[in-house]
């Protein structure tokens, strides 16, 4: 027979029990790094025991010795320095690649403060690496997200585009639920395994102290799930007290959680925060089968992601409640002229529920006003309304209420459940109470759980508590007695309908002027609300990109790059989003930014004299330029008024140097800035800083003149493009062509790859292999059936010539794509004639095949 109590503990454990594990404190460190804690004068009081074969230093002799016993002089000041900077954050301080014993050896190093401790963290670089661009990346790969409009979509590239940044075959967007269970949202997947998307988690997957540990610490990595972990020593300070681990980015992991991974079948692991408004909002959870180790500064780019990705979900949000505004504005409009004198609501009551189910779809309405009940659709009858009413009676008069389960707060709407499960209740008087009230019937809430979400307790390997379930199969919930969950946007529009309505009964009670004041004040307060978050959103952006010029093995160098992107490059990023850039025409950069601001106006800006080329740096430049050159003139300038322009002539000089004159005529009167501002600046001083030439302006009353001059090394006459090229670009008419079955597309860059696989799925292309190098093409076109090839003829490294040969050989129709110029060398040798430079449009990929295939 079975121990009573030990049943009776059995039948109450479940995994909230997780809930208290004491996750932050371990006492242990994962293999890939070790850890040290300093106190504040520098003696060493934790280290954990790995340290002997990361730093060759026994952590029994370091304990009670000072830190710069072990280590030298200018290390110690280096990490002293760096520690300055947590003197103003709560965050962790970042060494990249620093040879931290002299001895050659290169350690990424985090520094954090844990009480009165000072925490640092040293992993070893065990491999050279070339200098990567991983700010540049992350720029590009959030620029792709940016091109969505809703949640779901942006949530899909960024899962897509994370996963092309670290490597894992697994990403999911993981989004919270109101009631804290979490939904796959979004799923990047590689391989043959079975996909999560669409699954739901119980809120017990995720314990309330990961979560609180979440919102504190973005990034959590799990290299190995079955790799060593090391015990911290001593395992409590003097004080009695383990070291809290919270920040530590080498904290080891809880049984519970490997157990759960090892179940999943995962290997290795990544998690980082998505937050809004200071809550978790999400996780981006990376998954790979097999041991995987990101370095600390690629882990620092992808939080730089995750921060971006978190603006640009505000902007969506922002954009959805500005949207909401609109449609409760044009509601209120459409109420108000149907309001006369002697006309109440209960006599447009048809007309009201109208309106309504335009905004807040319901299955019955009914509205209560002066003692009058009126009802529509599916709805309690009158007798049981009045019981209802005085049950919402009990409710805030100054918002809306709102249920997906009426009768699990009043017990009386058994009564009415086959005709009303869920209600939103708006108060529409003060006294008497008065409601117009929204029904919803039952709906069967079909939930695919991964694993029964109460799944009784299992004795486990962690002992008697839930082991994590060993099942992921999708597993059907049902539920009943609920409606149609009332979601956000509909809340909010309830709201403002509430306003609105209130201010009708004012308005029929002689009181109008007043409740119109206040409910356009209410109007007012949303709107500068909503325009305070979108400038808090733009500043908290310019504030991450602009934080510091500091050492360049640091994170502040990403944002500084990044903001120099996103600044100079805002107009042309498209063009830019090659790790190798070619020579870009001039006169294509300023329609690019003419045409993208002035719309319309852009011939406005005449463009005259020779065309040119210019070096990627000069490009870089140039953007940046000719966008202040742009604005300051739309704002102030010729370009102000409808009757200004402005001459831009281009001269290449014998001397091989370019000069550039930027004329203002015929616009308002110019006077000369009062001070100094970011964009005069850089008029005038990027061209001469950056690219060594000269720039001078000149504010006369007549308009803005400028001059600029381009060293011989940035400029080059412009390439003229090759016959094949200039048929396919100018000659030949838009084509209507599509492709089927396998392609093949031959690119090293990844960005470039990823926007060429989804312009050749748009042609029609149900199988697109993406290859990076000539041995995978050749392996692709030994086992597949490919129908169409597009091959990059510079593949970094190698040329894709073999490809293309053995293309032409099975017959399959092929086009080159290239940045460089039309002088025709660099294809001279491939058997293909027709080719596409780049930057390429799906029109040109388009032509390309329409002219390939005769």
């Amino acid at each position: 027979m079975s121990d009573p109590k030990t049943d009776s503990q059995m039948e109450t454990v479940d995994l909230s029990n997780c809930d208290r594990e004491p996750i932050h404190i371990p006492g242990r460190v994962q293999g890939f790094g070790c850890l040290l804690a300093v106190s504040s004068d520098w003696m060493i009081a934790h280290a954990s025991t790995n340290c002997t074969d990361l730093l060759g230093c026994n952590a029994e002799d370091l304990i009670g010795k000072r830190f710069i016993d072990f280590f030298n002089e200018e290390t110690v000041h280096h990490l002293r320095t760096r520690i300055q900077t947590l003197a103003h954050q709560t965050g962790v301080a970042r060494v990249f690649r620093y040879d931290l014993n002299g001895d050659g050896r290169l350690f990424d190093i985090s520094i954090h403060r844990a009480g009165r401790y000072l925490v640092f963290e040293f992993e070893e670089r065990h491999h050279a690496e070339n200098q990567r661009d991983d700010s540049g990346l992350v720029q590009a790969l959030i620029a792709r997200v940016q091109r969505h409009d809703t949640v779901e979509k942006a949530s899909q590239e960024a899962a897509r585009a994370l996963q092309a940044l670290i490597g894992m075959s697994r990403v999911m967007v993981y989004r919270f639920e109101e009631d804290g269970t979490g939904t796959v949202i979004a799923e990047a997947l590689y391989g043959a395994d079975e996909p999560y998307l669409g699954l739901r988690y119980p809120a017990s997957d995720i314990p309330k102290q990961a979560r609180e540990l979440y919102k504190r610490s973005l990034l959590r990595i799990i290299p190995d799930a079955d790799g060593e972990t090391f015990p911290i020593i001593p395992e409590k300070s003097p004080a009695g007290a383990p070291l809290d681990l919270s920040l530590a980015t080498t904290r080891a992991v809880s049984p519970i959680h490997l157990e759960y991974l090892r179940n999943m079948g995962v290997g290795s692991s990544m998690s980082v925060s998505i937050l809004r408004r200071g809550k978790l909002w999400g996780l981006f959870a990376c998954h790979n089968p097999t041991p995987f180790h990101i370095d600390y500064e690629r882990r620092s780019a992808v939080e730089l992601f995750a921060q971006l990705f978190n603006y640009e979900l505000a902007q969506l949000e922002t954009n959805r409640e500005l949207a909401d505004v609109d449609s409760a504005r044009a509601l209120h409009d459409r109420l108000m002229p149907q309001i006369s004198a002697g006309v109440t609501l209960v006599d447009i009551f048809d007309s009201v529920a109208a309106e309504i189910s335009a905004v807040i779809p319901f299955d019955g309405i009914v509205i209560f006003s002066n003692g009058v009940f009126r009802a529509k659709g599916a709805t309690p009858t009158e007798e049981e309304f009045l019981g209802l009413a005085r049950f919402l009676n009990t409710a805030q008069s100054s918002e809306v209420y709102a249920l997906d389960c009426i009768g699990s707060r009043y017990d009386k709407a058994n009564g009415f459940a086959d005709r009303a499960c869920g209600l939103l209740a708006l108060p529409i008087s003060r006294t008497p109470r008065d409601y117009l009230v929204l029904f919803r019937r039952e709906i069967a809430q079909s939930v695919n759980w991964a694993g029964n979400p109460q799944k009784p307790v299992e004795p486990g390997p962690n002992g008697v508590r839930l082991t994590p379930r060993k099942s992921f199969e999708a597993w059907q919930e049902v539920v009943r007695g609920k409606s149609a969950p009332w979601k956000v946007n509909e809340l909010r529009a309830a709201d403002a309908l509430r306003v609105t309505l209130l201010e009708v009964v004012l308005k029929l009670a002689d009181e109008a002027n007043a409740s119109r004041k206040r409910a356009e004040e209410q109007q007012e307060l949303l709107i500068a609300e909503l325009n305070h978050r979108v400038r808090n959103i733009l500043n908290l952006i310019r504030g991450l990109i602009s934080q510091g010029q500091g050492d360049a093995l640091t994170i502040e160098e990403y944002s500084s790059v990044l903001d120099h992107r996103i600044h100079s490059l805002a107009r042309a990023h498209d063009q830019l989003t090659q790790k190798e850039w070619g020579w870009v025409s001039l006169t294509s950069l300023i329609r690019t930014e003419t045409e993208a601001f002035l719309s319309h106006n852009a011939e406005r800006v005449i463009i005259g004299g020779g065309e040119i080329s210019l070096s990627p740096a000069a490009f870089t430049t140039m953007a940046l330029v000719v966008h202040e050159l742009v604005t300051n003139s739309a704002k102030y300038g010729a370009l102000s008024d409808g009757s200004g322009v402005v001459h831009l002539d281009i001269t290449l000089n014998r001397d091989g140097s370019c000069s550039i004159s930027w004329r203002e005529i015929d616009g308002p009167p110019v006077q000369p800035p009062k001070r100094k501002g970011f964009g005069t600046t850089i008029i005038e001083r990027s061209i001469p800083f950056e690219l060594k030439g000269s720039a001078q302006t000149r504010y006369k009353i007549t308009g803005l003149e400028a001059d600029f001059v381009l060293p011989a090394s940035h400029v080059a006459k412009l390439a003229v493009a090759s016959a094949a090229e200039i048929a396919i670009a100018e000659n030949t008419p838009p084509a209507d062509v599509t492709l089927h079955g396998a392609v093949l597309l031959v690119e090293d860059n990844m960005i470039i790859s990823m926007d060429a696989s989804d312009m050749l799925g748009d042609l029609g292309a149900s199988d697109v292999n993406a290859v990076s190098n000539v041995a995978d093409a050749l392996r692709v076109l030994e086992t597949k059936d490919i129908t169409f090839a597009l091959l990059d003829v510079n593949l970094g490294s190698e040329l894709s010539l073999k490809a293309a040969k053995e293309c032409a050989a099975r017959g399959i129709p092929a086009v080159l794509a290239t940045g460089y110029g039309g002088s025709g060398n660099a294809v001279s040798d491939f058997p293909q004639k027709v080719v596409v430079r780049k930057p390429y449009t799906m029109e040109h990929i388009r032509r390309a095949i329409a002219e390939e295939l005769g």
